[in-house]
C-alpha cells in the first residue's frame, strides 16, 4: 500500500517537544492536529501562546494557527483522541518520560496512556511514531499492544520509533533542519511514510538513518551519555587543575585541537542539568541492569557523581570566599535556568547551588532573564531581584551560574558600586577575568588559577 502523498499528522502531547514538533510539521506544509489531555494547554496553544520560553517557537506557532494575519491555518489543537484518530495518518507520540519517584528508571505511564487511548480508535491505516525517550525494549512491547487494541485490519496500524534530538534554545532549528533523522521501522511502508514526512529536511541534506526498534531507542540515550561523559571529563580535569595549579581552559583548548576529541562541550563549570541528560543517564543505567548489562554502564555512575559533585564544590568555594561561614552572608546568584535561552529550571545546577546556600544560612538573591517565575515555584523562600544590579546589591559574593549573554555583557564597574565586596565566582568559565580584575574584583573561575 503506497503512503499518502501528503499525510495528515497528529502530535500527542504538546509540551516542549510536542508543541515544537507540531508547529514545525505545519511549517513543512502538513495539516497538523495537536492533542493534549489538559484543556488549558490546548487552549493556550490555540491562542498562539506557548507554555515555555523557546526562541522562535511562538512566532512559528502563530504562522500556522488560525486567527493570526497571514497564518496558514494548518495547525489546530484538541483534547479529543477520537478526533485525532479520525484525522491523522501519522500519529507522533511526544509525551514526557520523567524519572520515577525514588528510582532511576523512567516513568512510562504517559506513553502507555497515549497508546491505550489512541489504539482502540484506529480503524484505518495509520502509523504511530514514538518520539519520547524510552527504555530500550519499549517499542517492541508497545507495537504488540497497538496491534492487539486496534480494530483496523491486520497490519494496517503499525509502530515506528523516531527519537528526538532537540537542544533547548535551538529546538525550532533542530526540528526544521535536523543534523540527523533516525527511524526504527519494521516495514517498507513505514519507512516510505516517514520519508514523505521528512522529505524537505532530507532534500536539504539531513542524513536519514533507518534502524530496528532497539537501535532507534538506544540512539538518544547513547548520545546523551556520550555528551555527559565529555562534560564530566573536563570537570574532573578542572578538579585536578585546581589541585595542581593548572588552567583547565588552556588544557581544554589544547586537547580540543585534536580532531578525535573536538572542542565542543569542553568548558568546565558546575555541570549539566535539565529535564533530559540527568534522567536519561539514570534510566539508561536502570534499563541496562534489567537486561543484565549493568557492568557495561558502571562508568555512568561516576559521570553522574562528578556532575553532582560540582554543585557541592561551588557551595564550598562560596563558603571559602566569604571567610568560612555562610550564616548571614549575602550571596547574589546570576542564573536560575540549567542553560541559557530557556526558562527550564528542572534539575538546574544554578538553582540547586542557590538552594544549598540558602539552607546553610546565606541570604541568597537570584536573578535570571527568563527563569524567575519557574524558579519561584520551586524555591519560593529564596530572594529574587528584577535585574542583575538589584540582585547583587550589598552582596558579599556574586556567583555566575548560568551563561546568559546578558551576564557576559555586564559592566563590572557598575556592579562594583552596588556590592558590599567586589568578589565573584565564575561557575561557567565564560566571563572575562581580566576585565573584572581591572575593575577591582577578586575573580575566581572553576579549574583556573586565582591570579
Amino acid at each position: 500500500m503506497a503512503p499518502p502523498a501528503s499525510p495528515r499528522i497528529t502530535v500527542i502531547g504538546t509540551g516542549y517537544l510536542g508543541a515544537t514538533h507540531a508547529a514545525a510539521m505545519a511549517d513543512l506544509g502538513f495539516e497538523v492536529l495537536g492533542v493534549d489531555v489538559l484543556p488549558e494547554k490546548a487552549e493556550m496553544l490555540a491562542r498562539g501562546e506557548v507554555p515555555m520560553y523557546e526562541p522562535g517557537l511562538e512566532e512559528l506557532l502563530r504562522r500556522h494557527v488560525a486567527g493570526f494575519e497571514g497564518a496558514s491555518g494548518r495547525l489546530r489543537f484538541t483534547t479529543s483522541y477520537e478526533e485525532a484518530a479520525e484525522f491523522g495518518d501519522v500519529h507522533f507520540v511526544c509525551v514526557n518520560t520523567p524519572q520515577r519517584h525514588g528510582e532511576y528508571a523512567a516513568d512510562m505511564s504517559y506513553v502507555e496512556a497515549a497508546v491505550e487511548s489512541l489504539a482502540p480508535l484506529l480503524r484505518r491505516p495509520a502509523l504511530v511514531v514514538g518520539k519520547s525517550t524510552v527504555p530500550v525494549g519499549s517499542a517492541e512491547r508497545l507495537a504488540a499492544r497497538l496491534a492487539e487494541l486496534s480494530p483496523a485490519a491486520e497490519g494496517e496500524v503499525e509502530l515506528a520509533w523516531n527519537p528526538e534530538f532537540l537542544r533547548e534554545g535551538f529546538a525550532v532549528k533542530d526540528t526544521l533542519h535536523p543534523d540527523r533523522i533516525v527511524v526504527g521501522v519494521r516495514s517498507e511502508r513505514a519507512e516510505a511514510l516517514l520519508r514523505v514526512v521528512y522529505a524537505q529536511p532530507i532534500a536539504e541534506g539531513s542524513p536519514f538513518v533507518v534502524t530496528d526498534f532497539p537501535t532507534a531507542e538506544l540512539v538518544k540515550v547513547a548520545a546523551n551519555s556520550f555528551l555527559a561523559t565529555k562534560i564530566s571529563f573536563i570537570n574532573a580535569m578542572a578538579e585536578v587543575c585546581e589541585a595542581a595549579g593548572g588552567d583547565v581552559a588552556k588544557l581544554a583548548e589544547a586537547i580540543g585541537h585534536d580532531d578525535r576529541i573536538g572542542r565542543k562541550f569542553l568548558r568546565a563549570g558546575i555541570g549539566f542539568g535539565g529535564g533530559c541528560l540527568p534522567k536519561d543517564l539514570r534510566a539508561f543505567m536502570a534499563r541496562a541492569g534489567e537486561l543484565g548489562a549493568d557492568q557495561a554502564l558502571t562508568f555512568l555512575r561516576e559521570i553522574d557523581s562528578i556532575n553532582m559533585r560540582r554543585r557541592s564544590h561551588m557551595v564550598e568555594l562560596t563558603r571559602e570566599a566569604v571567610g568560612g561561614a555562610l550564616l548571614g552572608k549575602r550571596v547574589a546568584v546570576l542564573g536560575a535556568t540549567f542553560k541559557p535561552d530557556s526558562d527550564d529550571v528542572r534539575d538546574s545546577p544554578a538553582l540547586n547551588v542557590a538552594g544549598q546556600l540558602h539552607l546553610q544560612g546565606a541570604q541568597v538573591t537570584v536573578y535570571d532573564p527568563k527563569g524567575m517565575e519557574n524558579a519561584r515555584r520551586i524555591f519560593p523562600t529564596l530572594g529574587y531581584g528584577n535585574s542583575a544590579l538589584e540582585a547583587v546589591r550589598s552582596a558579599d559574593v556574586v556567583l555566575h551560574l548560568t551563561e546568559w549573554r546578558e551576564f557576559r555583557e555586564l559592566d563590572p564597574a557598575v556592579l562594583g558600586d552596588a556590592v558590599a565586596v567586589r568578589r565573584i565566582l565564575d561557575g561557567r568559565n565564560t566571563l572575562d577575568a581580566e576585565l573584572w580584575r581591572k575593575a577591582g574584583w577578586a575573580f575566581r573561575a572553576l579549574g583556573r588559577p586565582t591570579a
